[in-house]
């Protein structure tokens, strides 16, 4: 136990080093407009694949920022999409992360992208909304099917044997916690832990879209909420803002390299993104993608 730290910082480095290698590739100076390209340093080759073209602050942070990655960069555009890319990177470094704190948080814990909530105990009677729906037109009319969450990573743990716990026929309590196979009314659906929402980018569009997805996950469930969080590699910390900021939809956004995002933002001389990306942090609104392994431990 005493090591998890330093590993799980090595699987950090790993994590980023996939990212820089795999999704982040450098796109030609000429795609760039020529009053922008004018106010760019020298030393830019090119704006990053994260960074917006049009916005000269998010091609110089999104430089800085990458270059602080370890390994080189993707020689191309992948050839598939950054998005699922970045996915999949996410949730391979969260199974390592809950491997290292297996002794801080045991359990049979699984991973998946792009897996369905009403696979969950908590939102399992969705499917049967979902097939009322299916069968009466009219209802389909008046209700809407926005509350189906596909979540974009999803992490959880199926239930145990109520043996393994001393259950036998004198032993009559707890018969209603899903955590047991054996729990009443359950139809032993696996528990979700916690929904991940990965956006590399981030606009006012995608954020939109994880506070719907979040809410949808609040008020639909039957039982306990699970962990609502979001992971991005976003460069600019206004755009971070747009869901960071304030209190209540998600529960934190966590940057794929949070330090070495500061570290860039002080090279650059950018004070006012450096200025709210303090306010993100110290409103404990924002964290580094090693804090969400330990968070998810609790």
């Amino acid at each position: 136990m005493n090591d998890m730290l330093p590993r799980l910082a090595e699987a950090r480095a790993g994590f980023l080093a996939r990212i820089k290698s795999e999704i982040l590739w450098v796109k030609p100076l000429e795609k760039i407009k020529a009053s922008i390209r004018r106010n760019l340093p020298s030393g830019i080759a090119g704006p990053v694949s994260i960074a917006d073209v049009d916005n000269a602050s998010s091609i110089k942070i999104a430089w800085e920022w990458a270059a602080r990655l370890p390994g080189s960069f993707a020689v191309s555009e992948p050839s598939q999409d950054s998005g699922k890319l970045f996915q999949f990177t996410v949730r391979d470094f969260l199974r390592v992360g809950f491997e290292l704190g297996a002794v801080l948080r045991p359990g049979a814990w699984q991973w998946r992208t792009e897996y369905g909530a009403a696979h969950f105990d908590q939102y399992a009677h969705l499917n049967d909304i979902r097939d009322a729906l299916e069968e009466n037109k009219e209802l389909r009319t008046v209700f809407s099917e926005q509350y189906l969450v596909v979540p974009d990573i999803v992490v959880y743990r199926s239930a145990i044997r109520a043996a393994e716990v001393g259950r036998s026929p004198d032993v009559r309590i707890a018969n209603l916690s899903p955590l047991l196979d054996d729990a009443q009314f359950s139809k032993n659906h696996p528990l979700l832990h916690a929904s991940v929402s990965c956006k590399i980018t981030m606009r006012s569009d995608r954020a939109q879209n994880t506070r719907t997805e979040a809410l949808n996950l609040i008020r639909n469930r039957k039982g306990r909420a699970p962990a609502i969080v979001a992971v991005t590699a976003e460069p600019l910390p206004t755009r971070l803002s747009s869901l960071a900021l304030g209190t209540g939809d998600v529960d934190f956004v966590y940057h794929a390299a949070l330090p070495e995002l500061r570290e860039s933002l002080t090279t650059t001389g950018n004070e006012d993104q450096l200025d709210m990306l303090n306010t993100l942090v110290e409103g404990r609104r924002i964290r580094d993608i090693a804090d969400l392994v330990l968070d998810l431990l609790i």
